[in-house]
């Protein structure tokens, strides 16, 4: 994956994780501030429920103003203007906490005004719909100057029983957070495994670049050898030496082969176009190409006027040749490849052989790199499968396009379609 597309990755990704942090901490703070508003409303209507009846058992009137007053988030008094029975407040409590379906433990206290103080009363625990007798004198809870005959609630849990009602929106928290965390960790390992690839890119490179200087030498000594004459008189000799320029020429294709992909991926490779005449450029590669196979095995139809098109040479010679050795590698039982050269609506070149085939699921793949076409358990077909893959990138710089068609055992026909517009 080239880096600016992994750059502009990092940033969507960076982006989409601080929207949806802020949506999630927005709707988050949205529902706690929704539940809290709904369990302030529920408590209110509690505790004025609580203040009527206590005014009706008492036979007192309630205050206009100031009746329930929030004094903290969990913490609530309720000014009443008359004598406060805790037996009787309590029984009230836990029927009108229980008609409203709060379930949720709370304490209270009632202000003494002969002692000045405010008495603690109880806690009362909805867990088990029982009563904790935890009438402790020591237990101190805060007393207000400004109210005379009141009663105050505190509610311990109250964060927790605003949690347990926000349970919805906590697991979509939670399922948006491990989705972060899942990209933040798969983006980790991207970025290490193309760091990774780099490493190994990088040596391969390197080491394949100094294969040149040790070929170069090989091929000095060897056209040494070969034009000596005491070497040309025998002929075992002879023979080996050409053994040692035949592999080292193959070596050398093969170095040639990884600089180009890895010029190609590097986005390095310059096109050198020029006008080229496609009758004689294709018959002379066929020409050379005719020495690898016995006489009138690579057969060139022309078309019957020249065809000029703008491309780079060395590049489509290169295509055409990696072509033809594969047409010859993977055709076994005397290989014939067939070159044709034709325009209709476009330019085709077309490249036929009568090999083994390609059957449709490997052809999906055939122009991934170093993907090589399975030939069971037989392995005498050699390479290092990038010889398609340099010929899609060389057709697609082009502005060509590649086609194939084959069916197992009857052979196949590759053809680089030029477009018109591309003619000179």
């Amino acid at each position: 994956m080239p880096n600016y597309l992994i750059q502009r990755l990092l940033i969507l990704g960076g982006l989409s994780i601080i929207g949806i942090l802020f949506m999630q901490s927005y709707w988050l703070l949205k529902t706690w501030d929704i539940k809290d508003k709904e369990f302030d409303q529920s408590v209110n209507i509690v505790l004025r429920n609580v203040a009527q009846r206590m005014a009706r058992y008492n036979g007192s009137i309630l205050p206009k103003t100031g009746l329930i007053q929030r004094r903290s988030s969990n913490y609530y008094a309720v000014n009443i203007n008359s004598a406060i029975d805790p037996a009787i407040l309590e029984q009230y409590l836990i029927q009108e906490f229980s008609n409203q379906a709060m379930n949720i433990d709370f304490e209270y206290a009632v202000y003494d005004c002969f002692s000045d103080d405010l008495v603690y009363g109880n806690y009362c625990s909805a867990e088990n719909n029982t009563l904790n007798q935890l009438k402790d004198s020591k237990k101190k809870l805060p007393k207000f100057d400004d109210l005379v005959y009141y009663f105050v609630v505190r509610f311990p849990s109250r964060e927790s029983f605003l949690l347990a009602n926000m349970k919805m929106t906590i697991t979509f928290t939670s399922l948006s957070i491990l989705a972060i965390i899942f990209f933040v960790y798969s983006m980790w390992v991207i970025l290490t495994q193309k760091r990774l690839s780099e490493l190994q890119k990088d040596f391969i490179n390197n080491m394949t670049h100094e294969f040149k200087t040790p070929l170069s030498s090989v091929k000095i000594a060897a056209d040494v050898l070969a034009n000596d004459e005491e070497i040309k008189k025998n002929k075992r000799l002879h023979r080996y030496t050409q053994i040692i320029r035949e592999q080292n020429q193959r070596l050398n294709d093969q170095v040639e082969k990884v600089l180009n992909i890895a010029r190609l991926e590097k986005d390095s490779i310059e096109l050198k176009k020029d006008i080229i005449e496609l009758n004689q450029t294709l018959n002379e590669i066929v020409t050379n190409e005719a020495l690898k196979l016995p006489d009138d095995h690579i057969h060139f139809q022309t078309w019957h006027q020249p065809v000029f098109v703008m491309a780079d040479k060395l590049h489509f010679v290169n295509v055409i040749t990696n072509m033809i050795d594969n047409a010859i590698k993977y055709s076994p039982n005397n290989p014939e490849v067939k070159i044709i050269l034709e325009e209709k609506d476009a330019i085709f070149v077309h490249i036929k052989d009568n090999g083994i085939g390609i059957d449709k699921e490997s052809q999906k793949k055939l122009f991934d790199k170093f993907y090589r076409v399975s030939t069971g358990d037989v392995h005498n077909v050699k390479g290092f499968g990038l010889g398609l893959y340099y010929v899609k990138n060389i057709c697609a710089a082009h502005g060509w396009n590649i086609q194939v068609q084959s069916e197992p055992g009857k052979g196949t026909t590759f053809s680089i379609v030029i477009p018109k517009q591309l003619k000179i």
